[in-house]
């Protein structure tokens, strides 16, 4: 299970890392507001742990931020502002759990697995998701991509690009599996093509809604285009 821990305490950055590592975690750090949302995208963790008081951008901006990209990942908001305004607050922006500062090390484990566990019996009862995000939209059954209801004309291969985006919109996807999602037909194809359909695909893609972006020695994600 992979952790993503955005807090600028020193301290309590490693407190956690070393904690977390020796139950099996893996952690990643990250202790600026304004890097936390990339970050976030890059690492595709299982649930985020949020300070909210953090340098560049402050943590409730950093949620909402997120939460109005469709990063869907469970938060536990772990915080020194612990009034009960704070936690309605911090629930209402996106956060799943809120956990006032100082707390106990196999509480925070038993949250963050209780997260982890409701999250996953959530997914096999309900059906499958449409894929979806900043109004475009995919057709599971056709292959069809809309925007605002509308189809797209897109060839074939730039319409599977979009659609493998838009299932984790949000989120990076490294160019081998987008390459082999892609050209799953095309045993002669080289991997730089998928650069190729990118680049067709970004021309393509509606003004004021998304654009596709390039992470280096990451990938693509989908962002909405601000």
């Amino acid at each position: 299970m992979k952790l993503l821990v955005i807090e600028d305490n020193a301290a309590m950055q490693t407190s956690l890392q070393r904690s977390f590592e020796r139950r099996g975690f893996r952690v990643v750090i990250c202790d600026d507001g304004a890097k936390a949302l990339s970050r976030w995208r890059a690492s595709v963790p299982d649930v985020v742990l949020l300070d909210l008081s953090l340098p560049g951008q402050d943590g409730l901006d950093v949620l909402a931020q997120a939460r109005a990209e469709g990063l869907t990942t469970p938060v536990i908001i772990i915080t020194a502002r612990g009034t009960l305004g704070d936690r309605i607050l911090g629930l209402n922006t996106g956060g799943d759990d809120y956990l006032p500062k100082p707390f106990d090390l196999d509480e925070l484990e038993a949250r963050i697995r209780a997260l982890v566990r409701r999250q996953g019996q959530a997914s096999e009862a309900r059906p499958p998701d449409v894929p979806s995000f900043c109004g475009l939209r995919a057709d599971v059954e056709s292959g069809a991509v809309y925007h605002q209801g509308q189809p797209l004309d897109l060839p074939p291969r730039e319409a599977a690009l979009l659609r493998a985006l838009l299932v984790r919109p949000g989120q990076a996807m490294a160019k081998d599996k987008l390459f082999d999602l892609v050209f799953a037909d095309a045993a002669d194809a080289q991997p730089d093509a998928i650069e190729v359909v990118a680049y067709r695909l970004r021309k393509r893609l509606p003004a004021a809604s998304v654009k596709l972006v390039t992470l280096r020695g990451l990938g693509y994600l989908l962002q909405a285009d601000d």
